[in-house]
């Protein structure tokens, strides 16, 4: 991570925590009522092929059945688990906003890939390795362009092992195109650009209008 890329990380995210700190507070109030504890779920993810680190979250499942372990990427197999809350922080991001934190303490950037479970890193090395050379953030080209269709994927899917196939198969590579885009014209200009659309799509609640490219180039097809 270069200085000005870290410089631009600790300004925003210290900005939007002083901004949205209400915000935050007012949806740990309302999950403790609703939901109960825990209010917040640390998951744990990579920041380089060989590094992990707890990613904060506000929980937006409820605890797996006792004496089942629950693993992988969230499919269609877990929306048992979400309630209407769960699933509203879930689409407006807002269950993201405790990652400011993960910002601040130099776990991830602002921008950048998502962070991956170990899993996949361990399954796909080559091309994590090629990845993760940028620090993983809270938004991203991958984020904007292959969130709703990802999300779409999965949810239709009926078993862990139907949402891992999936997973593997349709959005692996499909976000490691994007990301590879992104490393490659990185910068603050950049990263302020997707930032912006990231929260202009919040905001607006219509994320699927934001779609920011890098300097006029088309994203390579991929298959599956």
């Amino acid at each position: 991570m270069t200085p000005a890329k870290r410089a631009l990380d600790l300004a925003v995210a210290v900005l939007l925590l002083a901004l949205l700190w209400p915000v935050l507070a007012a949806l740990v109030l309302l999950l403790l009522i609703k939901e109960g504890r825990p209010v917040f779920y640390v998951a744990e993810r990579m920041r380089t092929p060989h590094e992990a680190f707890g990613l904060i979250k506000l929980r937006t499942m409820r605890p797996a059945a006792y004496g089942t372990r629950a693993t992988g990427v969230t499919g269609g197999d877990k929306s048992d688990r979400m309630s209407g809350l769960h699933r509203a922080l879930r689409r407006s991001r807002a269950d993201e906003l405790p990652q400011l934190w993960n910002v601040i303490r130099g776990d991830i950037s602002l921008v950048g890939p998502r962070p991956p479970l170990r899993v996949y890193v361990e399954a796909f090395p080559e091309i994590y390795a090629r990845v993760l050379r940028s620090r993983p953030g809270i938004t991203g080209l991958a984020s904007l362009r292959y969130h709703a269709t990802e999300e779409r994927l999965l949810s239709a899917c009926g078993s862990a092992a139907e949402t891992d196939a999936v997973y593997r198969r349709r959005c692996v590579p499909r976000k490691a195109a994007l990301d590879l885009i992104y490393q490659r014209h990185a910068g603050p200009c950049y990263d302020l650009k997707l930032i912006a659309a990231t929260a202009a799509g919040v905001f607006l609640s219509r994320a699927g209008r934001f779609r920011p490219v890098a300097r006029s180039r088309r994203v390579p097809a991929t298959h599956d």
